[in-house]
């Protein structure tokens, strides 16, 4: 019912014929160049840093260790050079230049077109077929109502009866794919008999894609509150707003307080023994001014 943001272990892997150190087991391009440097040093050789500025034709001789070490990006060009000074050909070269437009996207909508080019790869569906699985469930409203409906005594995990039943309804399609997506990530647990239960797990995402997959959900949720407004009753939903202003401690002690209430919903849906209808609660807080003394620093 809530998200569970702490970031799960990086998993390396190798794949058959493939460098040890495979570029497509990454969301991190810097990891993968300090890795990869590691790997090679390792394997004896000539590989240095020096070496490496030689083959990309870069003046500085200590460049790759600036940018692994966080101090530098790469422009598209450099990105190009690196993949040439890596040997990286075809969809390894292609990756690699995305993964970093992903990693150094500077606004929401930049980086979710470069998942999006990422999620593309065979070979990063086959590495990151978890993440992918998570990256549905925060994009699709749909999915953590399911989940909750399985709660519900009459529940049938069937395609037609779910995809009936969600507020807007949605297609047989869809809902037969987000029973898929919800077993893989262990929300929903299928028994010998068919039956569907809910799952124990909990919601984690990657360092390197929590913050999109959060974002999306939120996203996708407060879309969904925007449509109620017209698809739901007025005695069926509670939206309201309020406008106000505070000072720093004023801010902490609000966060706090719905913090606190927060907590007190989910113990008190945690003792419903029988329910009938999947709600959905959003709480936003943000600024709508500067703060005294920001506006210089914003021009």
């Amino acid at each position: 019912r809530g998200l569970d943001e702490r970031p799960q272990p990086a998993q390396l892997g190798c794949v058959a014929r493939r460098p040890t150190i495979d570029v497509f087991d990454y969301l991190d391009y810097r990891a993968y160049l300090r890795d990869l440097y590691v790997a090679k040093k390792a394997a004896g050789g000539t590989f240095s840093f020096r070496a490496f500025s030689r083959r990309a034709g870069l003046r500085s001789p200590n460049h790759l260790k600036r940018v692994t070490d966080g101090e530098r990006n790469l422009t598209r060009e450099m990105a190009v050079r690196y993949a040439k000074a890596l040997e990286l050909v075809g969809d390894s070269a292609s990756y690699f230049l995305d993964l970093v437009a992903f990693n150094q996207a500077k606004t929401s909508v930049e980086r979710n077109a470069a998942y999006e080019g990422l999620t593309g790869f065979r070979d990063y569906r086959r590495a990151h077929k978890l993440d992918v699985a998570h990256a549905a469930y925060h994009s699709k409203w749909y999915l953590p109502a399911i989940r909750e409906m399985a709660t519900r005594p009459d529940f049938q995990p069937s395609a037609k009866w779910i995809a009936q039943r969600l507020l807007p309804p949605i297609s047989m399609a869809d809902a037969e794919r987000a029973l898929v997506t919800l077993v893989e990530l262990g929300l929903l647990v299928k028994g010998a008999d068919g039956l569907v239960t809910v799952g124990e797990a909990v919601i984690t995402t990657g360092a390197e894609t929590r913050g999109l997959h959060i974002g999306n959900y939120h996203r996708a949720m407060m879309e969904r509150a925007a449509a109620s407004i017209e698809l739901v009753p007025a005695p069926m939903r509670d939206i309201s707003s309020l406008t106000f202003c505070v000072g720093d401690d004023g801010l902490r002690r609000i966060k706090a307080r719905i913090q606190r209430f927060r907590q007190e919903l989910v113990m008190l849906a945690t003792q419903e023994q029988d329910g009938e209808q999947v709600v959905q609660l959003n709480m936003q807080l943000f600024p709508l001014t500067t703060r005294r003394g920001e506006e210089e620093a914003l021009r």
